[in-house]
């Protein structure tokens, strides 16, 4: 079992910057891979990225390509996707996810844990 907090959103100017955190309660913490997801109002939750449990494997959505990077500090339970250069369509609540596989995926039915979110607003 394992409890997620994210935390670090807010609203920012388009181009700007924010780093998502998102704490893990949990002794295995590092056996799971871990995934970012985003919903926007009115559309359906998507992928943007994960990171596998040894941080060695990462994948991104193509809208967040070069833009947002994953990473994950074991030690300290924690996960963290830093967005750089923002645009308003990344507006939308963000979630972590935890796979007790350990794999990176890009497919929610894979996550067995998420947490509450974070809202994320990004102004023109």
């Amino acid at each position: 079992q394992v409890q997620l907090v994210e935390s670090g959103g807010g609203l920012v100017q388009a181009g700007g910057s924010l780093r998502l955190s998102c704490a893990a309660s949990g002794r295995t913490f590092s056996n799971y891979g871990m995934g970012w997801f985003r919903q926007a109002p009115g559309k359906e939750r998507e992928f943007v990225a994960a990171i596998s449990e040894s941080g060695t494997t990462t994948y991104y959505a193509d809208s967040v390509k070069g833009r947002f990077t994953v990473s994950r500090d074991n030690a300290k339970n924690m996960v963290y996707l830093q967005m750089n250069s923002l645009k308003p369509e990344d507006t939308a609540v963000y979630y972590c996810a935890a796979d007790k596989w350990g794999r990176a995926s890009w497919l929610q039915v894979r996550y067995d844990y998420w947490g509450q979110g974070t809202q994320v607003t990004v102004s023109s």
